[in-house]
């Protein structure tokens, strides 16, 4: 973990959702591919698709399809619902660390996933009780980057959106969508955050694991 300020105690806790508390990269991937294939494109590298899966389908499917990209996202929501529930998986400790922050603050999910796919996988793991809200792409009038979908998510459990709402993610899309609500950014992402800096994404803490975020908590969570 970066050395950081001390943090201000967290009224709500903020997380992404895809690579950020389930490992959703080979799904991904794999839909994306089925979909390149049927819109007559070249498929992707797992590389590839990490590197540039940030944007939701509405912001990034324009640039990719032109015209037809409404046709390529419908297939792509076909492709990835036929797999996800089957395949999908919790980073390694992400219950415990949410039932650990739970008897702490309030949680909630900010994602740039369709809504209703998000919300079916939450409640495939029945981690619904664990969360206060869940805002996936479609909900707020823009997606993320922009700050939309965070402050609706906190419009909807009534809590301003100041610093002390932390936002976790691992992408810039996260990163950007907190600074311009106003809240503090964490970098969740095992490599090193320099790429981030150097262009302008800036974030209060870089954590590796959860046993990190949980350290940067004023008080010691158990």
């Amino acid at each position: 973990m970066i050395s950081a300020p001390r943090l201000p105690t967290p009224t709500a806790i903020l997380f992404d959702w895809d690579n950020t508390l389930v490992d959703t990269w080979p799904m991904i991937h794999t839909a994306l591919n089925m979909t390149l294939r049927y819109m007559q494109h070249p498929e992707w590298s797992i590389e590839k698709v990490r590197s540039e899966v940030k944007q939701s389908m509405r912001d990034s499917f324009p640039e990719m399809f032109g015209d037809r990209w409404e046709e390529a996202a419908a297939h792509y929501q076909q492709s990835y619902r036929s797999i996800h529930l089957d395949a999908l998986r919790p980073i390694t400790g992400a219950k415990a660390m949410l039932d650990a922050l739970a008897t702490h603050t309030t949680i909630g999910v900010v994602s740039n996933k369709k809504s209703d796919s998000l919300q079916r996988e939450i409640a495939h793991l029945g981690w619904g009780d664990r969360f206060a809200v869940a805002i996936g792409a479609g909900d707020a009038a823009r997606d993320k980057p922009h700050p939309d979908p965070a402050l609706l998510a906190l419009e909807k459990i009534a809590i301003a959106p100041t610093r002390s709402v932390w936002f976790v993610g691992d992408t810039t899309v996260d990163l950007d969508c907190a600074n311009a609500a106003g809240l503090t950014a964490i970098l969740y992402a095992d490599h090193d955050p320099v790429i981030y800096t150097e262009h302008g994404h800036h974030f209060a803490a870089h954590v590796r694991d959860y046993d990190e975020l949980l350290a940067l908590l004023p008080e010691p969570v158990k």
